[in-house]
């Protein structure tokens, strides 16, 4: 291998080709492929997200300018914009889907780690985002009578601040529909916001060993069993038992639930919990919501930081591709963030990666010295995210 390399071909020496090509046989991606390989299809996609190409024309004639260092991306040439436009359309989307989370098992494993509370529970927050689409466009992404969209749900594992699982709808389906499907292990902890309430939900949880933790509606019917006692000088107002009045909630969700209220110091707001969890403390279970904030964040930074609110192809296929690419992307750049030495913004790496993509340089000691000269020489790819 040439030990000259740009630093998009050391990137994609994240991903072995045999792993990928294994991932392209259980998808049937390569069926009737002439020329443009799936492979080809892959970096033109991920070079659209690093570098914040907004067109086709963007993304083919990128690539078709970095003149001899295609063949470091394991390319032979440029795609047209017409037969990327074809691949993006027709090849399944399945194939970014499992490379994704391939790729998210992989960081689990190297950061991932424990969240910040002392408690050994497993904190999962779950939410959705609307990616709003012009439905004259997109005729396939009915949401409102006049206006498109589709839904991103993802459940955001605490430790690390990473995705374990994601799913991707139309804008009508609704987050607790999706809430339902996803199997919780006995002792995890799930954080939603209480625009999701489900009384049936709880009580499921609640049997299955689960502990649920989000904000109380303000129009809940209930009666107060017990008081429990208030630490002195702390923010906790109340800490009760309840019981949910009312013929249907009572029916759906007969069990005892603890309602804590909480007050923010600096904006003198209330805040209403109401959780499962009858043994951590209150301060404890008002912290864990706040953390929930995490999945908000993870939201902004994909919107804002990749190319997820404005598309390539108008096609569901095409669509589905690139934000599967993106959520790939968002996944490199945490542990590139996370390996580097230096304490990078996200927006600030996006930005800075993208104007050196293409460079000749070593990316990890570019990742820590990026202002400085770097040698073009990189490290041994050992140090480099392997998918094995």
């Amino acid at each position: 291998m040439n030990k000259y390399n740009s630093i998009f071909g050391q990137i994609l020496s994240f991903f072995p080709r045999w792993q990928f090509e294994s991932f392209v046989h259980e998808t049937r991606s390569s069926k009737r492929i002439k020329g443009f390989n799936c492979w080809d299809q892959f970096v033109s996609m991920l070079f659209c997200q690093l570098a914040q190409a907004h067109t086709l024309r963007e993304i083919c004639g990128g690539l078709a300018t970095s003149l001899g260092k295609m063949v470091h991306l394991g390319m032979k040439k440029a795609p047209s914009r017409s037969t990327l436009a074809y691949a993006n359309e027709h090849r399944p989307w399945q194939l970014y889907e499992k490379l994704f989370y391939h790729i998210l098992g992989i960081c689990h494993s190297q950061f991932g780690g424990r969240h910040k509370f002392r408690f050994k529970n497993k904190l999962l927050s779950f939410d959705s985002s609307i990616i709003a689409l012009c439905l004259s466009m997109f005729d396939w992404a009915k949401f409102r009578r006049t206006k498109g969209a589709i839904k991103l749900h993802l459940l955001l594992d605490h430790a690390g601040y990473l995705p374990q699982f994601v799913h991707v709808t139309p804008g009508k389906v609704h987050e607790v529909n999706i809430l339902k499907k996803i199997a919780l292990d006995p002792g995890t902890i799930i954080v939603i916001d209480r625009g999701l309430v489900d009384y049936a939900l709880w009580s499921f949880w609640t049997q299955q060993g689960v502990y649920f933790v989000t904000r109380l509606k303000e129009n809940a019917d209930y009666h107060i069993v017990q008081k429990n006692p208030i630490p002195e000088n702390s923010n906790i107002l109340k800490d009760q038992l309840i019981h949910l009045q009312g013929f249907y909630s009572k029916k759906k969700c007969p069990l005892a639930l603890r309602m804590i209220v909480f007050k923010d110091t600096e904006t003198k707001e209330r805040f209403t919990f109401i959780t499962n969890n009858m043994k951590l403390a209150a301060s404890t279970i008002a912290a864990i919501y706040k953390d929930r904030w995490q999945i908000e964040l993870f939201f902004k930074a994909l919107k804002q930081n990749l190319r997820i609110k404005t598309f390539v192809g108008t096609s569901f296929n095409a669509v589905m591709i690139q934000i599967w690419t993106a959520l790939i992307a968002i996944l490199i750049l945490k542990y590139l963030k996370a390996k580097s030495k230096i304490q990078w913004s996200l927006s600030n790496l996006v930005a800075m990666l993208r104007m050196n993509l293409l460079t000749y340089k070593d990316l990890w000691e570019w990742l820590d010295q990026p202002y400085f000269n770097i040698s073009p020489v990189p490290k041994p790819v050992q140090e480099c995210l392997a998918l094995y």
